[in-house]
């Protein structure tokens, strides 16, 4: 069973699973994805939640991916309560 954190939301399970699924998504072509079923720009709001808890990295042009905690959360391995997020800008 996944440990989820207090700041996650449905969407960001959804995310994680696309991520996993697809090997890589931006928010818009999530918001096509008939499973994940969010707008972009609350995609885009989440994905940016995601990368500062560490769980997707960035890689440029909207593009982004899971990182190996992201795997290991969706694994059930990892906590998401113990994350510490990066500053925020």
């Amino acid at each position: 069973m996944r440990k989820s954190a207090d700041w996650m939301s449905i969407a960001d399970e959804r995310i994680l699973e696309a991520l996993r699924e697809n090997e890589s998504g931006t928010p818009t072509s999530l918001s096509e994805n008939e499973y994940v079923r969010f707008s972009r720009p609350h995609l885009h709001q989440r994905m940016t939640k995601l990368e500062r808890y560490g769980l997707i990295r960035f890689l440029g042009n909207g593009v982004y991916v899971l990182t190996e905690e992201g795997q290991q959360y969706l694994d059930g391995e990892l906590d998401a309560a113990t994350l510490e997020p990066d500053d925020e800008d």
